[in-house]
């Protein structure tokens, strides 16, 4: 598991290196069911990401709840922000200052997969609004994170009893970037939040990334 963990690091990092610029559309929608009433919005998003810290968010459409709109679609946009600065990112990384890791099982590749997966059990260190607990699963080849299933590490509000993630990612080029988060929030009084965030229309700039191969003639040279 080490190794696994070792490479998943590395390869995280030099993919946070390359990648220098990417725009894509996000399009957010909640449906909250329960007490005092059902509600629920929508809102798409243009994202722009300039490495290494720079976020930009464009709204080109909403509609529904303003309730939802307003605390907690832009609440979203401006936590994403925050994280992004050096500080709090330094804090958030997938690695062995901010996570415990554990092995539980290797997925052969399935129907249509070129690659296994490895399937990790992690638990930050620390808890945050910004880290998770839960399981992830890494591409065998690429030492990526695909999917993870996890709830956050610390409680977003008063009012939700229970909250758990999902997210899904898809190779771009040479990076892995989220293709769909679905979060689903259990509320004190019985009610249920469910917000689905969905990626499309990726445009990335990178710079290239060395193969296996390239990485052991260089060694050589």
């Amino acid at each position: 598991m080490a190794q696994v963990v070792d490479n998943l690091v590395r390869r995280n990092q030099e993919r946070a290196q390359a990648l220098l610029h990417s725009e894509a559309t996000r399009v957010y929608r909640l449906v909250y069911q329960g007490f005092p009433g059902d509600r629920e919005a929508d809102m798409t998003v243009e994202a722009i990401y300039d490495r290494p810290s720079s976020k930009q968010f464009k709204i080109i459409s909403q509609s529904g709840s303003k309730l939802i709109l307003n605390r907690v679609f832009k609440k979203l946009l401006d936590s994403e922000q925050e994280a992004t600065q050096p500080a709090v990112n330094a804090k958030t990384q997938l690695n062995r200052d901010n996570y415990n890791f554990e092995w539980v099982s290797y997925e052969p590749p399935k129907a249509g997969q070129t690659s296994g997966q490895y399937v990790l059990r992690v638990n930050p260190k620390s808890a945050s609004k910004y880290v998770y607990r839960g399981q992830i699963w890494v591409d065998a080849t690429d030492f990526a994170v695909t999917r993870i299933e996890a709830e956050p590490a610390q409680n977003p509000s008063f009012w939700t009893k229970k909250s758990e993630i999902h997210h899904e990612y898809q190779k771009v080029q040479d990076f892995w970037l989220p293709v769909k988060n679905e979060s689903v929030s259990y509320v004190r009084l019985g009610g249920r939040a469910t917000l689905t965030i969905e990626y499309k229309d990726y445009h990335v700039t990178g710079a290239h990334l060395p193969t296996a191969a390239e990485k052991t003639q260089a060694a050589k040279q």
